[in-house]
């Protein structure tokens, strides 16, 4: 046990090597070894959210399959009981293998060096090819003009890997295996950068060089967020299997089930955190398999060995981009906004998701339509996922867990930021409310916003996170006053207040306070605030600064309707 607790958390680590020789943690996943071999096709293409351990499973590949691999790294790991297969394929194979993932610019041009630079480093890494004495001049000439000169034009680079293929082909009279991981990262920066089509035009030529009329190829594995449309990437490929996050087969090699997350927290002695690492990081449904995000519980060991009273962190939002959401929210119509309601209230929304899609899709000028691709978006990035087996096409949607939740929560909370600062008279008439002490005035305005806006329902979502809810929109709406000084639960008095303002220039403090009002028990919440500010004493740091004026404010929300009380302190 103590041996297990020393190992290192390979946060962020996706070279398998390092991770087998280094002295770090690893679950065991090289059973995907098998099943791909067993479930034999010529293509593969994996699609699955970011940060489910596509990279670090791709490098394992590699590691298993290429001629003058280790095999003592597989030592003790399920693959190396298969005694028939590890003899057959270990170490048996050339490989060629590329990330596509820092192939992302702002322009076309940019991202084309990019993708250039990261094949020309392949072939760099093959030149021992050009002393191979079962290769011929004429076999070599290619790849030492490539190496002497880069690539002269665009036909060079489509034909690389294809080439690089065949000289390793023709050196070890074996077939090559093909590894490209994201390859949808590049197509992804480019439909945000308005150089879709040259970019789809050169990733197509490129792999259908590589993959489709290849005589070398053994056997292609690719991963990525989503299956692009095989008729705009992948046309005439026959032998092309894609393995998406509902099917059945793989579903538990990206990702960490339930059982592999038990045993990562005993070994790491923190076995009472599981309640918390399953709210916050579980809920993701592969096929029939529950999965955890790696990354996230990963992230969430390593900061708790440091400091077991850490709060839990977003760890994979910080991590990716959260555009999906983004744009869900500020193009939804009054019923997308219910959805959307429904789904952060811990609610289940059916939907049809596309399973092969363009990014063009996405830019559709049926709105309908263009709803359709962007909620397959959503499910295939990870954002939501399926409660239950799929039927007819149609999927039952949640947001799998805490952490995507808040996700949802902080966009809402920007877009209506956004919204309500266009308003301006409205705004600043709520402010001039909150410094007068005029609540009824308050409590009209900030009902308007309230309807204009995206709430949370009474459901799933625990009491504290709905008053955290409004407490972010206050906090927005009076933030829009650059001379004020608003702080979010400070420290004062004899515990913490939900909100403290200052305005220095007129000398007004104020303290306000939030309760959500379950069963629209509006007045007896602004009761309750009220007495917690005065027993409490909060508005102590306000007088410690010198305010004259303190207005306290006791305030109940429920969906999109609000109360506000005010005495003067």
């Amino acid at each position: 046990m103590k041996d297990k607790i020393m190992k290192k958390l390979p946060v962020g680590i996706e070279k398998f090597r390092k991770i087998c020789t280094e002295g770090f943690y690893y679950i065991d996943k090289t059973g995907f070894i098998k099943e791909l071999l067993d479930s034999w096709a010529e293509v593969n293409l994996f699609t699955r959210p970011r940060r489910f351990g596509k990279s670090l499973n791709m490098d394992m590949l590699r590691s298993f399959f290429e001629i003058g691999a280790d095999a003592s790294l597989f030592k003790g790991l399920q693959i190396s009981e298969e005694k028939e297969l590890c003899g057959k394929y270990q170490g048996q194979y050339p490989v060629i293998s590329l990330s596509l993932k820092d192939v992302e610019s702002d322009s076309y041009e940019m991202s084309y060096e990019l993708l250039s630079g990261l094949i020309y480093d392949e072939a760099l890494r093959l030149q021992w090819l050009l002393d191979s004495d079962r290769l011929t001049k004429y076999d070599k000439a290619p790849l030492q003009r490539i190496l002497d000169q880069g690539f002269r034009n665009q036909a060079e680079l489509c034909q690389c890997i294809k080439l690089l293929s065949g000289l390793l082909y023709k050196h070890y009279d074996k077939k090559v295996i093909i590894l490209i991981d994201e390859y949808d990262v590049p197509l992804n920066k480019a439909y945000q950068n308005g150089y879709y089509d040259r970019m789809i035009s050169l990733i197509r030529t490129m792999f259908s060089m590589a993959l489709k009329t290849n005589d070398s190829l053994f056997f292609a594995v690719l991963t990525g967020c989503l299956r692009v449309s095989k008729e705009s990437i992948f046309t005439g490929l026959n032998n092309f299997k894609v393995h998406s996050i509902s099917d059945v087969r793989y579903d538990e090699y990206f990702g960490f089930t339930d059982e592999e997350v038990k045993k990562l927290l005993a070994d790491y002695g923190m076995e009472e955190k599981y309640g918390e690492v399953k709210e916050w990081y579980d809920g993701y449904r592969f096929g029939q398999q529950e999965v955890y995000c790696p990354w996230d519980v990963l992230n969430y060991v390593s900061d708790h060995l440091a400091d077991r009273s850490a709060e839990p962190a977003l760890y994979w939002a910080n991590s990716s981009g959260n555009m999906t959401v983004r744009d869900i929210i500020e193009q939804s119509t009054g019923t997308v906004r219910a959805e959307i309601e429904q789904l952060v209230s811990g609610g289940v929304v059916k939907k049809k998701i596309i399973p092969e899609m363009t990014y063009q899709d996405l830019a559709s000028e049926d709105a309908e339509e263009k709803m359709t691709y962007l909620w397959s978006l959503l499910y295939n990035t990870g954002y939501l996922t399926d409660t239950e087996r799929v039927t007819g096409g149609i999927h039952s949607l949640a947001i799998p867990n805490r952490e995507v939740r808040l996700i949802f929560e902080q966009q809402i909370l920007t877009w209506f930021s956004k919204a309500v600062k266009n308003d301006t008279a409205k705004l600043r008439n709520f402010c001039d409310a909150v410094k007068s002490g005029d609540a009824e005035e308050m409590q009209k305005l900030f009902n308007g916003f309230l309807r204009r806006s995206i709430s949370i329902r009474d459901t799933a979502v625990r009491k504290g996170r709905k008053e955290s809810f409004y407490h972010g929109i206050l906090v927005g709406l009076m933030g829009s006053e650059d001379s004020w000084i608003v702080r979010s639960n400070p420290e004062s008095g004899d515990g913490y207040s939900d909100i403290l303002v200052e305005i220095p220039e007129d000398g007004v403090g104020c303290v306000i306070e939030i309760k959500y009002a379950e069963e629209r028990k509006f007045d007896e919440k602004c009761m309750e605030a009220m007495r917690q500010i005065k027993e409490k004493n909060y508005a102590e740091q306000l007088r410690i600064d010198g305010l004259e004026v303190i207005h306290a404010y006791g305030v109940a929300c429920c969906l999109k309707e609000c109360r506000i009380v005010h005495e003067k302190l």
